[in-house]
């Protein structure tokens, strides 16, 4: 029996990211933001003992402008969600996306050790991921 190919979070992770810190508000964040495809902003440690935080796009949406909240006056730290849930870079993307689902999750920073690596995402391992599956083979005979 062939073995199954793995594809590792790695694989398919966003390694360009935006890393924001805590204490600056919404609007200073947003106009740093260097992608603009990003759905969310990894807030950064304090220092080393402390952990990554993590603000979905979402989370400004409703937090800030739902609630007609000036941008301005709101700090990141105020919405994030910390600690963010992150993997490891070596998860298998099946594991991964079953994580995802067992939390409610949509995206996570990607670690290797306490080192931030990248962000995944349920589109990154669909579109990105479940390609090389396809052309596997769901035996890794190279049929489906």
């Amino acid at each position: 029996m062939a073995r199954r190919k793995i594809i590792r979070v790695r694989d398919v992770m966003k390694q360009d990211f935006d890393l924001v810190d805590g204490k600056e508000t919404v609007l200073q964040a947003l106009r740093r933001m260097k992608h603009r495809e990003a759905r969310a902003l990894i807030v950064d440690k304090r220092d080393e003992d402390d952990e990554y935080g993590i603000v979905l796009l979402a989370d400004i949406a409703k937090k800030v402008l739902a609630r007609d909240r000036a941008p301005q006056r709101v700090n990141i730290y105020e919405i994030m969600a910390k600690p963010a849930l992150s993997v490891h870079a070596d998860m298998d993307i099946r594991y991964c996306a079953r994580l995802f689902e067992n939390f409610g999750i949509q995206r996570a920073p990607v670690m290797e050790g306490r080192r931030l690596v990248g962000v995944v995402s349920y589109n990154d391992m669909v579109l990105k991921g479940l390609e090389g599956l396809v052309e596997e083979g769901p035996c890794g005979t190279g049929t489906e």
